[in-house]
């Protein structure tokens, strides 16, 4: 029977809910050692000394500095300025002074202790304010780590033309991905120099690169396999490739395989955060409230490195002008460095930083034009047939108008806005709403140049095993590619597996980022389903002696229209016997008529969008002035729900993760150094702070997509906060441009007004 549109059970499951699951820090290996680092305690300055305290006792334990990296010391990304370990100036506080390992991981702990770090400390750059006026120089000559600038139009000429101007500044700080599984990797050196490293990682690729550069060995000499993952959400994009750093060096330091796994506290101080943004917006529209201009100024603080920024910085702004038809468009788009842990991949990757500051200043443009929200949306979304700020022309997929009036409809946007608007007392509730759009895919051309790859193979039991770099940590990505390959040859699920992603043994599929993995791995999936059918079908023919053309899998059947014919195990059981295991690659071809030009920004940004609209209604005490999120209506469009539970549960934890950056998420620093380390401190929503939530998956087909689908992981994340925002100004009549919107904002903002 298909499985695609059926709620099938995840494939890891059983696993989990019975605990046999094996996450890195249940991995033990014979002779293992354990690893700790001796991290820089300022945010900017040199190291004067290291000093080993005498009394202890040394002769067990090994530590390693730069000089022990046998090749480049940096962390391959981007762009190769991430050193591993500290060799001259201080970046950032957590910065890696000096490896540790020893037998034990009490023992590592203690050493660490035992080491006494003199440093000449500098004055930090803190803000995107302080490394603007480059008056300190941390990166090139304008501490500018990237930037682009996409036009269309002359926005300028149209701003003047403009019946109606509307300004404002909007800011977002950082978030932490609190991840239920701190981050942990193993590294063993092995003799003749290889490397095997497993790990609580997104990305096998990624690692297995970043291995080459530094341990100067070819990457078919490392082997990088994924450990189960408690949760990612990109925090475990970028951050392994440094922490399989480090047991690597220590790994080839001592003769042991060695395994980190961070405390919490330590995991919070040191890894990748959401990059904080700040985002000025000034539009012009008609008196009808046609949008006619959009000027846009995005800015994110990049931190110490580069790490993964650029490409953030460009998804943000791609995403800044919001899912509107606006004839003239200037979006300038710059990161900056700061004395800060660096900042990298976070679900949603620089769109929640751009739809945020665009929805909420929708929502102040429909004000100054008389309009309601809804009615401003319905006249400037984009349709099928207009082009985007790229000039991107959408010619199908194109759901605005169908998540809107889905969402407004079970909602009862209008009528309970102006019910709620009318109503006061100590306890106040307004409703907000927020139209978003979501890139399927990387951006440009990166699909393109990338060509991810995928195999199948006839395994001898009987089955067909998927290989693919693509990676599970939750999302259900293994059930639903699995669900797609079964369905496309036409057997039940049962009869295809998915092992493990490991380097050494599946081609490079690319990163499990961007909402690609559903989109562009199934339909490198269908392609090899394809050809192992057919292959399958000609043994059969020959087999048998029956006319091919006829034959059809069904469920555990091999059909002959409709007779059966040979039970489907059996008949790749029979192949594998007689011609041996069947193995096909294919890769990943960008549809035709897509164009992208990088130095311009024009073009075709995305092969296609996904299309979310959320409505939510708020309670605020006007005695605390604290905010509760009481209900929120998703309805999201991915194309085709391969497993609407999966994507439900998908479009559910993005909108918690969401309402916790919008609401309460602070991460707390004093002099570059994180002081919000623990859950005590950094407050994240708990299901008391969970509303009800009323999820409506909508379906406007892609035709280049498995089935129909699209990408769906990151698009929930985009919607609730600015959702959220508007909904307090129903409920308040104030408006709060700065996330998180904390109670001590409201005041302020409530000060403000009275006086």
């Amino acid at each position: 029977m298909p499985s695609v549109g059926e709620s099938i059970p995840r494939t890891d499951a059983a696993l989990k809910v019975t605990g046999a699951a094996r996450f890195v820090d249940d991995i033990v290996i014979d002779g293992m050692w354990h690893g700790a680092i001796v991290g820089a305690n300022v945010a900017r300055g040199r190291v004067k000394s290291i000093e080993l305290d005498r009394t202890f006792d040394w002769g067990h334990v090994v530590t390693a500095d730069a000089s022990d990296i046998p090749g480049k010391n940096c962390v391959a990304m981007i762009k190769d300025d991430l050193p591993l370990i500290v060799e001259k100036g201080i970046r950032h506080a957590g910065e890696a002074i000096l490896l540790i390992a020893a037998p034990t991981r009490d023992l590592a702990l203690e050493a660490r202790r035992r080491v006494k770090v003199e440093y000449e400390e500098l004055s930090p750059l803190l803000t995107i304010e302080d490394s603007k006026k480059a008056r300190t120089k941390i990166f090139g000559n304008d501490n500018v780590v990237a930037s682009c600038e996409i036009k269309k139009g002359d926005v300028d000429a149209a701003l003047a033309r403009a019946d109606i101007v509307v300004e404002g500044t909007y800011e977002t700080g950082l978030q932490e991905h609190t991840y239920i599984e701190p981050q942990g990797m193993i590294a063993e050196w092995k003799h003749g120099g290889s490397l095997s490293v497993v790990g609580s990682l997104q990305c096998p690729y990624y690692v297995s690169n970043a291995m080459s550069v530094l341990m100067d060995i070819p990457e078919e000499r490392i082997s990088v396999r994924q450990a189960e993952v408690g949760g990612a959400f990109g925090g475990k994009e970028d951050y392994p490739s440094i922490l399989a750093g480090y047991c690597a060096v220590l790994s080839r330091k001592c003769g042991h395989p060695v395994k980190i796994v961070y405390d919490r506290d330590e995991d919070i101080r040191v890894t990748t955060k959401r990059h904080p943004s700040r985002v000025f917006h000034r539009t012009g529209v008609k008196k009808d409230g046609t949008l006619v201009a959009m000027d846009i100024l995005f800015e994110l603080d990049a931190g110490a490195y580069v790490t993964l920024t650029p490409v953030v910085l460009s998804r943000g702004a791609l995403h800044s002008p919001g899912p509107y038809r606006c004839p003239n468009v200037r979006v300038r788009a710059a990161a900056y460095a700061t004395n800060t842990p660096p900042n990298g991949a976070f679900r949603g990757f620089g769109a929640p930083q751009a739809i945020f500051p665009v929805e909420v200043h929708m929502d102040r443009v429909a004000e100054a034009a008389r309009l309601s929200p809804l009615e401003f949306r319905k006249k400037n979304c984009l349709k099928k047939g207009d082009t985007t700020a790229t000039g991107q022309r959408l010619t199908e997929s194109v759901a605005t108008l169908r998540v809107l009036d889905e969402a407004v409809k079970r909602s009862k946007f209008e009528k309970r806005a102006k019910e709620l608007a009318k109503a006061r007392g100590n306890v106040r509730r307004g409703v907000g709403l927020a139209l978003f759009w979501h890139g399927a895919g990387f951006t440009g051309s990166g699909e393109a140049v990338l060509k991810g790859k995928a195999s199948m193979r006839l395994e001898p039991e009987g089955r067909v095993a998927i290989l693919t770099a693509c990676t599970e940590m939750g999302q259900g990505a293994h059930t639903v590619l699995r669900q797609i390959a079964a369905d496309y040859l036409g057997v039940d699920v049962d009869l295809v597996s998915l092992p493990t992603p490991d380097t050494a043994y599946v081609p490079n599929s690319g990163p499990t980022v961007a909402s690609r993995t559903t989109m562009i791995m199934g339909t490198v999936l269908c392609k090899c389903a394809a050809r192992i059918r057919a292959e399958l079908f000609r043994f059969a023919a020959r087999e048998f002696d029956i006319k091919p053309g006829k034959l059809g899998f069904r469920g555990q059947w091999l059909m002959d229209g409709k007779k059966q014919v040979v039970e489907a195990r059996e008949l790749i059981r029979s192949y594998v016997f007689r011609k041996g295991v069947y193995l096909i690659t294919d890769e990943y071809e960008m549809p035709p008529g897509i164009k992208w030009d990088e130095k311009t920004y024009r073009g075709d940004a995305y092969p296609t969008y996904s299309w979310g609209c959320d409505v939510a209604e708020v309670e605020v005490d006007m005695d605390t002035f604290a905010v509760r999120v009481v209900k929120m209506w998703l309805a999201q469009d991915m194309g085709k729900a391969i497993n609407p539970v999966l994507a439900a549960g998908q479009i559910e934890g993005g909108t918690v993760q969401a309402l916790g950056w919008a609401t309460m998420e602070r991460v707390v620093s004093e002099a570059g150094i994180v002081k919000t380390d623990r859950l005590q401190t950094y407050i994240i929503p708990t299901v008391v702070d969970t509303p009800e939530m009323e999820t409506i998956l909508v379906e406007e087909p892609y035709s280049h997509g498995p089935m129909g689908a699209k990408g769906l992981g990151e698009l929930p994340m985009d919607g609730p906060a600015p959702a959220i925002a508007n909904a307090i100004y129903n409920a308040i009549g104030v408006r709060i441009d700065s996330l998180p919107i904390t109670p001590e904002k409201i005041y302020e903002a409530m000060k403000c007004r009275q006086s």
